[in-house]
């Protein structure tokens, strides 16, 4: 092999190693610092990059991808003295590699500790209540206060949240104690209000029931005033067309009219239902005539037989007194 050959052979190596040198490749979601002779130049964006061979290099290779940092479990004095446990996690992005990589040694364990201070720092503010029942407002607030302190290292603190807050077991107990008793109190407070509203819809119903009962029992007298004022106008009239009648010299009406009431008692005595047998101290004639003088009148209205009404034939029974019916039987 001639020198000719060793020379192209050594070209061709340094050509390669020119190319290897000066061509980097940067893969998505990282960002690579170029530092020439140990000062920051440029960053080199992902995809196929040329940078000179031998002088510049390549500085920090940074994580531009959301990552999650676990924050270890730590005490925290509160407001009201009572100690309590606490851990949570944070999410950062790289947004300035050069910030990241040159502003701060260490950027995770940097991030770590300031999450961690501003941890027992917001919390020790607020007491232990407030602590327990307002976890967002915590999350809120380490946000705001952590991304305002590493917004100078190029980095965007995107999420704080508390994973757990743990206070000590006999305080844990004592709360628990307190819940229960607040609930029982809420608890008979709600059954006295229902018994209350309870005995205020039966007060407000037996008024409604006394007062519809009193519309009714005034609706009845009412309809029983009208209905024996009817009754009453019914018989004044019935009275004035027989007394009416008698005036005419018509005796046979009041014939009619005691007729009439004499065979609704008989009807009434007989129909009645705590008596077997009925004992009447009266003549059977008496309705008979009573029955005759009927028939006589509806003669002499219909006019359906011109000769006079046959004579009534007296019971062969003995009389011991006077005739105990209303009227005298005719043909006597």
């Amino acid at each position: 092999m001639g020198g000719l050959d060793i020379a192209v052979i050594a070209f061709v190596v340094l050509v390669v190693l020119v190319l290897f040198a000066g061509i980097k490749t940067v893969p998505q979601g990282y960002r690579y610092t170029v530092e020439r002779f140990g000062r920051y130049t440029k960053t080199m964006e992902p995809g196929l990059n040329i940078i000179v061979p031998f002088i510049d290099r390549i500085g920090a290779r940074m994580n531009v991808m959301e990552q999650v940092l676990d924050v270890p479990t730590q005490e925290v004095i509160t407001k009201d003295n009572a100690s309590v446990s606490a851990d949570a996690v944070a999410f950062y992005q790289v947004l300035n590699a050069a910030q990241a990589a040159y502003q701060v040694a260490n950027l995770e364990n940097a991030i770590l500790n300031l999450t961690m201070t501003n941890i027992r720092s917001v919390m020790g503010s607020m007491d232990l209540d407030e602590l327990l029942s307002n976890r967002d407002t915590i999350n809120d607030k380490l946000l705001r206060v952590v991304d305002e302190a590493a917004n100078p290292w190029g980095i965007k603190i995107t999420r704080v949240e508390l994973k757990d807050i743990a206070p000590p077991k006999d305080l844990v107990d004592a709360m628990a104690r307190q819940m229960k008793a607040e609930r029982e109190k809420r608890a008979q407070v709600l059954e006295a209000e229902g018994s209350r509203n309870a005995q205020i819809l039966r007060a407000e119903g037996a008024k409604q029931s006394a007062i519809l009962q009193a519309e009714g029992q005034r609706e009845a007298a009412f309809r029983d005033a009208e209905a024996r004022e009817r009754l009453a106008e019914a018989e004044a009239k019935a009275t004035q067309m027989v007394s009416a009648a008698i005036a005419a010299g018509d005796v046979q009406a009041i014939n009619y009219f005691v007729a009439q009431k004499y065979t609704e008692a008989l009807a009434s005595i007989g129909t009645a239902n705590n008596q077997k047998i009925i004992l009447m101290p009266m003549e059977a004639s008496a309705l008979i005539g009573s029955l005759g003088g009927i028939g006589a009148i509806a003669k002499e209205v219909f006019g359906n037989d011109p000769s006079p009404a046959p004579r009534q034939r007296q019971s062969p029974t003995p009389r011991t007194g006077p005739v105990s019916g209303p009227f005298e039987p005719q043909g006597k």
